[in-house]
């Protein structure tokens, strides 16, 4: 699985401003009012986040995103394991209310 395939499905989508684009890492920040399908579109991929936001990120969710910045409560953290590595994405909310930065990583070597 490669980050292209996940943001490849996401070019409809509006993007106040694209960060990084690379084998493995990606970034932007996108419009809270499309939320939902940015969370619909990787939950496709990676299935259900395995930390929402509100929820204390455990130990092991601590672990896998220490490379790339780390996880907060208000964050949501997807992970899933592929043959090539492990895939994250992280939706980081702005304190405007209006903005998202998304963050997806490929780990390689890494396992869930």
């Amino acid at each position: 699985m490669k980050l292209r395939d996940i943001s490849d499905c996401c070019v409809h989508l509006d993007v106040h401003e694209k960060r990084c684009d690379r084998e493995d890492l990606f970034e932007l920040v996108f419009f809270q009012s499309d939320l939902a399908e940015w969370e619909r579109i990787l939950s496709a991929f990676l299935e259900k986040p395995v930390k929402p936001s509100g929820k204390s990120p455990t130990p092991k969710d601590l672990e896998v995103t220490e490379g790339t910045g780390s996880i907060r409560i208000e964050q949501t953290l997807f992970e899933k394991s592929f043959e090539n590595g492990v895939i994250i994405a992280k939706f980081w909310p702005w304190k405007d209310g209006r903005h998202i930065t998304l963050r997806m990583a490929l780990l390689p070597g890494a396992s869930a």
